[in-house]
């Protein structure tokens, strides 16, 4: 990063005069420099796409703290935005990256967010090509916010869905659940660990290999907010089928099982940001876990449930827990979690 640092965002920083000149050029470009940045134009003027067929999405972050073990909310939206592309099988390309701050935000948390999401865009290799910066005055906002738009192209040939999901699929998980959730919420109530930090990474490499690995995958999600079992609700509803989690497989790091008993909060529903789910037919899920394993951001991978047909009065998701009893995961209805992503 080239540019000099404001020590402290002014409005006049976001009113499109002289400070907002600078700190686009001196900061911004310097930091995600690409040639569709360089002209300064109202809009990026892309190349053509490759073949296949296009997959656009939007997000917006607003995670307190926006810095936590692990990342922070300019490498996070960066994530959570190729990673949405990835869950639909997109190779994603293009992203458009804006901050809304609030006045006296320092310049030291904004170079952090900036260094942020450009460590996150190499990773994913995408190029960040166009943005913006608001300034929102002191008591209107809550330190930074982000906004986030992907494009990418699925290859020819590559489908994805729930509606190709069917009775005794496997249910996999690509590394263990909960880490950016309990990490966030640690950070929020100030409990220090050493060994607790958020999952928070590009996940567009491990699913390529998954699905170049010849196992017939049916659907993919990440598990974001409402964590596990929110993710595996809404793919029962898509699907009209039962998903029956075996507890004993799902994995979850002893130093988040701590701050969750600590907390009062389960495990199953917390988001994560660099992990996904994998629906696979049975007679492949040894294949894909093999793929997963192999792949540094898929350790941990393991095989939790599998996929049951469902009656009407039949609980959508099911968890058989250590004893052989099977418990339903009830869809949480309350709001334990705010501001995680």
């Amino acid at each position: 990063m080239s540019g000099k640092l404001p020590e402290q965002i002014l409005l006049a920083h976001g009113a499109g005069g002289r400070l907002t000149q600078e700190l686009v050029r001196e900061v911004f470009l310097p930091a995600l420099d690409n040639p569709f940045l360089a002209g300064m134009t109202d809009g990026a003027v892309l190349p053509e796409l490759p073949p296949g067929r296009p997959a656009l999405t939007t997000d917006a972050f607003v995670v307190s703290p926006p810095v936590f073990p692990g990342g922070d909310i300019g490498r996070l939206a960066v994530c959570g935005t190729v990673n949405d592309l990835a869950m639909v099988g997109a190779r994603p390309l293009w992203l458009t990256w804006a901050l809304i701050l609030e006045e006296g935000a320092t310049g030291d948390l904004v170079g952090t967010l900036l260094a942020g999401a450009a460590g996150a865009a190499r990773e994913a290799g995408v190029a960040i090509v166009a943005g913006d910066t608001k300034v929102v005055p002191r008591g209107a906002g809550d330190g930074v916010y982000a906004v986030t738009a992907g494009l990418g192209v699925v290859p020819p040939g590559r489908r994805l869905g729930d509606d190709r999901i069917g009775p005794g699929d496997a249910i996999l998980v690509s590394g263990p659940l909960g880490d950016h959730g309990a990490t966030v919420m640690a950070a929020r109530h100030g409990i220090e660990s050493q060994s607790l930090i958020s999952d928070c990474a590009p996940l567009g490499s491990l699913v390529e290999s998954l699905l170049e690995s010849g196992a017939r995958v049916r659907s993919l999600h990440d598990p974001t907010r409402g964590g596990l079992i929110t993710t595996c609700h809404e793919t029962a509803g898509r699907s009209g089928l039962r998903m029956l989690l075996d507890e004993a497989a799902i994995p979850v790091r002893p130093e988040v099982e701590a701050v969750c008993e600590l907390l009062g909060l389960d495990p199953l529903g917390l988001a994560c940001e660099g992990r996904f789910l994998a629906w696979v037919a049975p007679e492949d899920a040894d294949r894909a876990l093999a793929a997963l394993s192999t792949h540094p951001g898929g350790r941990g991978a393991a095989r939790i449930g599998a996929v049951e047909t469902r009656d009407a009065q039949a609980a959508p998701v099911v968890l058989r827990t250590a004893s052989g009893i099977l418990r339903p995961l009830d869809l949480p209805s309350g709001m334990n979690l705010p501001r995680i992503c």
